[in-house]
């Protein structure tokens, strides 16, 4: 459904021309001309027809602002090609509490985007078929399904989708425009809503009139994106992006104003009492064309758009998603590229909240857009303050031109903001309000736990040198074909104290000599004394018993026959299953698992258990740290034939530091760069470990650094790529898994034996 990879090389011919950058990062601005006039006008339709004078007014100071504001972002373009927007702007110059407050705002602006955007277009759907009225939220949430799959499947590839509807949408509005403007100058057609009456609710008042102001600013929706994807567009990319940013700009004043200028001389009628199947833009073009094939094209296109328009907040959702990640105040996963070189992540998250939102609101678009511009001018707000910061503290050539255009930017936006917020505060802005500072807050507890976890990762400066003993447990189940297995693997690492537990049926005299049979020299084997059902409560007592050291190691050895499929597999919780995630949370403890393919049963079907001629050991690594330095030496202890650290890139220039890093520890242990260009770390990982294994005499032990943190909330902060790597090599011939627990916050100080 998504096609073919791509690899992180071809990233470059993923950038967008101007040609697909406009649709696709200018569909929201463009298509909120669709319902911004309205909106207006359903607000002074409380107060009369006599009200709607003040259309024209009203529309020329929200250009006016929409001017002001395209104008200053296009200096924010320039003077941050790598993106980022108001965010990057704001915790720059102004600091980092008002940067994120830009990043919530713009966050949960790019998520109404979607709801409003599904919703408008599902609106407009209904409108042409009125039986589907009761399923409004199950079409909206398929267009954001499909809108979803869209973007699943490339920036240029939604570009090109889109540029169809983004285009034709264009074009139909201002063919719609000048017909209606020619055809006036002879005899002008009236609305079929002309002759509509409309009783005034209540008087024209200023804060009605500030109202109708805030409902039409949603013009100005989306009109950040663009600064927010500098990076997608071809280089040079500020340039391209300005100027992209400009031809918007002067597209949806034109649009804006002509409609609004249009639908005045039309004598459109709207109001929140009156049912009427046809919003404004669908009258003027009822009027214009006299209901002729023009009309329902526009209609088409209007519909399309709508729907489309949500592909500004797909493009730009995850992108600020992976810059708050960059930085540490989201969770890293935001920062993976998918296999069509998208941020899969921030896009699924992005649906699941829009989803959600539009089923909390019922599809109600009346509703949703009452929560829409708040968002939008607080991020323009921060954004041109902090230009102005920016200006000023640098005082580069020309900075009192640009600190005064930026400067007029802030004033006016934040006028509008204080107008959007008290006229719309009781209709519904109160939840963005009341949301943002909990979105604050929630980005400073992912940096603070980040900036936890990387203290705790180098606060010991752990050496290879350090002196570790490690103890291991082997668990004998039997002497059925597993445990010959475990007994193979024993004899391949050779422990120097091996502490073997019996936990099967049968007397330990009978046990003991067939254990001294297969595995002499590895122990004597002793009976773990337990009660019904205690089995692993009991060896967890028993591995806490053991005398040791701090730094010393106890492995927990668990032999295993795999026969089923991973689901089934988890399903049948068997006792191995049990005892691996009894232990995951034990200080010291490493869990060795012994895994028995059906492919393996012939290699030690004999009567004794085959000694591997070679045990070669590979340990994972994302950076050079102690968790990373304990796993190193944790493989050390099981003196392997060959050992070498193995780091997977994605990209090629993430090798680089970590490079620096190995050589600045002297870790005297090789290490492997391995390239994966597709960012799926299964294929490359398995090619590297099947080298060895190809050659029939050696086993692969494979020694993962795992962090253990404290709270459930805090492992969705992680990639979990040791629990990956861990259900991967699980059904891998010829390998051993073992996880060597790092344990984060309060239990990392627990010492083995207390």
């Amino acid at each position: 459904m998504l096609g073919r990879p791509h690899a992180s090389s071809e990233l470059e011919h993923q950038l967008l021309p101007k040609t697909l950058a406009l649709p696709v990062f200018s569909s929201d601005p463009l298509s909120s001309n669709a319902y911004a006039t309205e909106e207006m006008m359903l607000v002074l339709a409380l107060a009369g027809a006599a009200s709607f004078r003040l259309m024209l007014p009203i529309a020329l100071v929200i250009a006016t602002v929409l001017a002001i504001v395209i104008t200053s972002y296009r200096q924010t373009v320039r003077a941050y090609p790598s993106g980022g927007g108001s965010y990057i702007v704001a915790r720059e110059n102004l600091g980092t509490i008002p940067g994120l407050v830009a990043a919530a705002a713009i966050l949960q602006d790019y998520v109404l985007t979607v709801a409003v955007s599904v919703t408008a277009g599902t609106v407009a759907i209904v409108s042409a078929a009125p039986a589907l009225r009761n399923q409004r939220v199950p079409i909206a949430l398929v267009l954001v399904a499909l809108v979803s799959l869209a973007n699943l499947r490339g920036v240029k590839e939604a570009g090109t989708l889109f540029a169809i509807p983004t285009y034709g949408f264009i074009l139909m509005v201002y063919a719609t425009l000048i017909t209606g403007f020619v055809s006036c100058l002879d005899v002008c057609p009236r609305a079929e809503t002309a002759h509509l009456p409309l009783e005034a609710a209540q008087g024209l008042t200023l804060f009605l009139v500030l109202r109708a102001f805030a409902s039409g600013s949603t013009a100005l929706t989306g009109v950040e994106a663009i600064a927010d994807g500098v990076q997608a567009f071809r280089r040079p990319q500020s340039r391209n992006a300005a100027t992209t940013l400009g031809v918007m700009g002067l597209m949806t004043i034109g649009m804006f104003l002509g409609i609004t200028i249009l639908a005045r001389i039309l004598q459109v009628r709207v109001s929140e009492h009156l049912v009427l199947e046809k919003s404004v833009l669908a009258q003027i073009g009822d009027a214009v064309f006299q209901g002729g094939a023009p009309f329902f094209v526009l209609q088409v296109f209007t519909a399309l758009i709508l729907i489309v328009a949500a592909n500004t907040a797909y493009q730009d959702f995850p992108r600020l998603s992976a810059i708050l990640a960059r930085d540490r105040f989201m969770p890293r996963q935001f920062m993976n590229r998918g296999d069509r070189l998208v941020y899969s992540n921030g896009i699924m998250v992005l649906s699941l909240l829009a989803g959600l939102l539009v089923w909390a609101f019922s599809a109600d678009l009346t509703r949703l857009i009452q929560l829409y511009v708040v968002g939008v001018f607080t991020a323009f707000t921060l954004s041109q303050l902090g230009m102005v910061r920016r200006w000023v503290r640098l005082r580069e050539e020309g900075w009192r031109r640009s600190a005064t255009i930026n400067g007029i930017g802030a004033a006016a936006t934040g006028i509008v903001l204080v107008i959007v917020t008290l006229t719309k505060f009781i209709h519904g802005a109160w939840i963005v309000i009341v949301v943002m500072p909990v979105i604050v807050v929630m980005l400073l507890n992912v940096r603070r736990h980040y900036e936890h976890t990387r203290g705790q990762l180098v606060a010991r400066n752990l050496s290879l040198a350090m002196a570790v003993e490690n103890i291991v447990v082997p668990v004998v189940p039997g002497f059925d074909q597993p445990t010959r297995e475990l007994i193979s693997w024993l004899r391949a690492v050779r422990p120097e104290r091996v502490m073997p537990l019996f936990i099967g049926e049968g007397t330990l005299e009978d046990a003991s000599s067939a254990w001294n049979r297969l595995a002499p020299r590895l122990g004597t084997l002793m009976r773990l004394e337990h009660g019904a059902g205690q089995k692993v409560k009991a060896l967890r007592e028993f591995v806490r018993s053991i005398p040791r050291s701090p730094d010393d190691f106890v492995t927990v050895v668990v032999p295993e026959e795999i026969d089923t499929g991973l689901l089934r597999y988890l399903l049948r919780r068997t006792r191995a299953f049990r005892i691996k995630t009894a232990f995951l949370l034990e200080p010291g403890v490493v869990v060795t698992d012994i895994p028995l393919l059906p492919e393996e049963v012939a290699g030690v079907a004999s009567e004794r258990p085959l000694e591997p001629e070679r045990n070669v050991c590979l340990v994972p690594i994302s950076g050079v740290h102690d968790a990373s330095i304990r796993a190193l030496a944790y493989a050390q202890s099981l003196r392997p034939a060959h050992l070498e650290g193995v780091f997977l890139a994605g990209e090629p220039e993430e090798a680089d530091e970590l490079i620096r890093e190995w050589r600045e520890r002297a870790i005297d242990i090789p290490l492997t760069v391995i390239e994966a260009p597709f960012r799926d770390y299964g294929p490359p990982m398995l090619e590297e470990i099947r080298r060895y294994t190809s050659r029939g005499d050696t086993i692969v032990t494979v020694v993962m650094p795992e962090l253990v943190v404290e709270s459930w909330r805090h492992k969705l902060l992680h990639n979990q790529r040791a629990l990956f790597l861990k259900r991967l090599l699980l059904f891998e011939p010829w390998v051993v898994s073992v996880s060597v627990p790092f344990h984060l916050g309060a239990r990392a100080q627990v010492r083995a034996g207390d």
